[in-house]
Formats: structure tokens, sequence, C-alpha cells
């Protein structure tokens, strides 16, 4: 029985053949650019094209001649080989963009080599399905981390750490910071949202003072809600907290203890699947997030 030409998805197999980069290439590099991890379907909805077995074909072509990776860290996840494979940008794909303006990133993820993948990649699956969610209607613009640093104060642009907000007692790294525009009757008012993508693995509260746990994050975030932190640190008014989490279990324990201990409108909740993740899930717009004690919101109304 004669042996398979299909090439590994996992490995790459060289076929020697020069690739003429086309418009939609450097849209899938530039995406990565922007998000550093995306699975082929989110790539599919950013780049376009009327055909998304073909563009899976060209992803494959541009990660077997090195212009982008596929992580293999997604190789251990549960059923990795039936979900759509996740991409990052590699050195062709650099090459290509580095004498293009205008690519910036849209969460503070370093390229180098991330610990916690599972949890990077929930970040930018999140954002990106915002953001996706967003260019579907007309009366909403996405606002990326980049537009909000270069309109912050000169203090938080000159900063080696600009994500980072010192506090008295610390300091407060969100996982994702982001904005909508809405536009409503001629006129554009504004939201900021600070993104948390929780999986479940740090506890929701400790019984020693000063230790790591999701409600001191949310007591950083308070302090900076009453205190009007974010307007002067990052230029932003409006400020919500959005949480992600995992399991309907763990949502309804945050949501109890958040009422209980850091009670706040603008604590909002939701439960994202990972493996429906890995295909936008509008549903992070379109559908009312909870909140603890206050009626559920829809961050797509303004």
């Amino acid at each position: 029985m004669p042996m398979s030409n299909r090439r590994s998805r996992m490995r790459r197999k060289s076929s020697g053949k020069q690739i003429a980069l086309t418009e939609r290439d450097i849209a899938i590099f530039r995406t990565l650019a922007n998000y550093r991890y995306l699975p082929s379907t989110y790539l599919h909805k950013f780049a376009g094209g009327a055909s998304e077995t073909r563009f899976k074909e060209r992803l494959g072509n541009l990660f077997h001649e090195g212009f982008i990776n596929r992580p293999s860290q997604q190789w251990e996840f549960a059923r990795a080989r039936y979900l759509p494979a996740v991409h990052e940008n590699d050195k062709g794909a650099e090459r290509a963009l580095a004498e293009i303006r205008g690519v910036s990133p849209r969460t503070y993820l370093s390229a180098a080599a991330h610990r916690q993948f599972r949890h990077s990649l929930m970040i930018c699956e999140c954002l990106a399905s915002i953001e996706l969610a967003a260019k579907s209607r007309a009366s909403l613009r996405f606002i990326s981390w980049a537009e909000i640093l270069a309109r912050a104060p000169a203090a938080t642009r000159s900063s080696a750490t600009p994500f980072r907000m010192p506090l008295q007692d610390g300091a407060l790294t969100p996982d994702g910071l982001f904005g909508l525009e809405y536009r409503v009757d001629g006129k554009c008012r504004y939201r900021f949202f600070a993104l948390e993508a929780d999986r479940g693995t740090m506890p929701i509260e400790r019984t020693k003072r000063g230790q790591t746990s999701y409600l001191a994050k949310l007591a950083a975030y308070r302090q900076v809600l009453t205190g009007g932190l974010a307007k002067q640190y990052w230029g932003v008014t409006i400020l919500l907290v959005l949480t992600v989490t995992t399991e309907e279990q763990r949502l309804r324990r945050l949501v109890e203890m958040s009422r209980e201990q850091v009670d706040s409108p603008s604590f909002l909740f939701k439960v994202a699947d990972p493996s429906a993740l890995r295909n936008p899930m509008h549903e992070l717009l379109s559908t009312p997030w909870e909140r603890s004690g206050y009626q559920p919101l829809s961050i797509a109304n303004a």
C-alpha cells in the first residue's frame, strides 16, 4: 500500500518550493503580530478568503516553509489533533514584516516562550473574539491596547512596563486592555475594559494576607476604580473589569465571593469553554455579562 504524501500538521517538512507572498499572507502575519497566538479559524476571519479549506492549506505551506509556527504546547491539549491548529509568526513572517509600519501588539505578550501557554492563548482568543464581533457591527469600533497607549500620559508611554500599573502596595497587570467606541445618534461614546482570563489555577481566596488570590486581584482593581487611577495612568475614563472563566461552578463562586468582599457593578463575569474558544466566540460581545448583585450588562450596548 503506497505511503501518503500528506505532511504532518505538527512537524515541518519543507517542499523546497519558493513561496510568493500575497496580500492575504501579509494580513495573516499582521494579525499574528497583533495577537501572538491564534487558531486558524480566527486567522481566516481576519484575513478573509472564500474557501476555509484552501486557507488552511495555505497556512500549512506557510508553516512548512518557515514563515509561521505551530507552538508545540498545543499538542498536549486533549483532542488537540481534532482542534483548529494554533499559529504564531516565525522568522519568515518577521522578515516580511520588518519594513512594514503600523504593526502593534494587541497584548503585552512578549516574543519569548510562555510557560503558561494555555493562559496566553485564552487571552488572545478572548480579545480577538471581541474584536471580530465588533467588526461585524457598524456602530462599534474596537480600540486596541496600542491605541490606548498612544493616548496615555507621557510618563506611561515612556515606561518600560506601561501595561503594569504601580499601586501603593504593589502593582496590577491586566491580562488584556482594550476599548469600544459606540456610535450613537452621530456621537461617539467610549468604554474601556480590563480583561482577566481565569483558567481556575489561581485560588479564589487565601487565608493569609499577602498571598496571591483572585479576590486580591479584584481588590486591586477596586482600588484602581475608586481612586481614578485608570485615568491617571492609562488615560481611560470608564473602566470595566471582565473575567472570563472556564467552568460554570467556578463562575458561581467568583460572583458570590466578589459580592461579599469586593462588591462593584464594574466587575463582569462570563463562562467560555476552552475548546469552544478555538472558534471566534461572538457571545463575548453579543450576550450579557453577569454581575454580582446587579443586572447583567451587555458590553455591546452603550
